[in-house]
């Protein structure tokens, strides 16, 4: 009886798991240098970052990853495509969907280049003032 108890404890706890480091992109009105900054946070935190997405949305999870490994912050570590289903409630079947999966890391200069943009940041709101 205890091995069932145990066996549906970490059940429950492997379900639980949501990755700290994973931004999952939707296909909202937000800005793509929301998700950009966004990551370039997460990869201060966690050193790397994995975006996700589905159907739509995969553009602009390729955009940001592009415009990341493109300005030096971050260098890819693997992609992984699938497809899953999702239960469409007004039609009442499932609905496959395209999923992507992108892990970044941070580069050598990753910390270089954020300390060189807080710096410039900081120098602008000096000559404003």
């Amino acid at each position: 009886m205890e091995e069932i108890t145990e066996g549906v404890s970490n059940i429950a706890i492997a379900g639980d798991t949501q990755k700290k480091n994973r931004i999952q992109v939707s296909n909202t009105k937000k800005p793509l240098f929301f998700y950009v900054n966004l990551a370039k946070r997460y990869m201060q935190q966690h050193n790397e970052v994995e975006l996700s997405a589905l159907g739509m949305a995969i553009s602009t999870v390729v955009s940001v990853a592009e415009i990341l490994k493109n300005n030096g912050f971050a260098v890819e570590k693997k992609i992984m495509t699938s497809t899953v289903e999702i239960r469409d409630e007004s039609r009442g079947r499932p609905i496959s969907k395209a999923k992507i999966e992108i892990v970044l890391g941070k580069t050598e200069k990753f910390d270089e280049l954020m300390a060189a943009a807080a710096e410039e940041r900081a120098g602008n709101g000096d000559e404003q003032s």
